[in-house]
């Protein structure tokens, strides 16, 4: 039985040459496949009908309700750039993935959170993550540790892309009907290395949304 039967890290289109196309060689060095993707792309309009209550600190003034129940928790071991913007778009990259584990709580792709910290093939990717979990009649339960993470700006400063790691060794998925947990033993599968590439909503909200996710699994370089 699998810990998290289809995890936020379950790749929805990132095998390694989409990976490697996207994001560059896995090293530093720049070329033309070390550029961010998704610059000048559209954001969708957030959902205005977005509720409020029990909101955690990493929450939006506007009222986005990310919170998630006490059994749930996303930890962000991280420290914020320097830069203005870097740093928005990467409160903003941790408020993507709470809405996307919210949703997986409240057992709808539709919540408010997903459609304001996501566009594009950002959305996409929440809604068919949570379709899943919502489909095999589970929720998460336990501690999802972020850490690692690094920023980088486009040119034109409207986009940026947020680099980390996961590890989801002590977070497992629960069958609703039972609320049996589902658990292994700690392997590579635990480890996972993402790339989101974050676009600052064009109206002057503060507001950054996911436009594109690549995922790399069994990431030894975040053991």
């Amino acid at each position: 039985m699998k810990r998290r039967p289809l995890p936020i890290a379950a790749a929805l289109a990132a095998t390694a040459a989409l990976l490697l196309t996207a994001c560059g060689s896995g090293d530093d060095t720049s070329g033309d496949n070390d550029k961010i993707a998704g610059v000048g792309q559209a954001a969708e309009t957030p959902n205005e009908s977005a509720s409020g209550s029990g909101a955690p600190e990493g929450d939006k003034p506007d009222g986005v309700d990310v919170s998630l129940p006490s059994d749930m928790d996303l930890v962000f071991d991280w420290d914020k750039p320097k830069d203005r913007n870097e740093a928005a778009a990467m409160d903003d990259a941790a408020n993507y993935l709470r809405a996307i584990y919210h949703g997986v709580d409240k057992r709808t792709a539709k919540d408010a959170a997903v459609t304001a910290y996501s566009t594009g093939e950002g959305l996409h990717y929440a809604q068919v993550q949570i379709n899943e979990w919502i489909k095999g009649g589970w929720t998460a339960t336990g501690t999802l540790r972020h850490y690692d993470a690094t920023t980088r700006s486009a040119p034109n400063g409207k986009s940026v892309e947020v680099g980390f790691c996961a590890d989801s060794g002590q977070f497992f998925g629960r069958e609703i009907k039972t609320k049996k947990v589902l658990k292994t033993k700690p392997s590579i599968e635990d480890f996972d290395y993402f790339k989101i590439v974050m676009v600052e909503f064009p109206t002057g909200e503060d507001l950054w949304q996911a436009s594109k996710v690549f995922v790399e699994t069994k990431a030894a370089k975040c053991q």
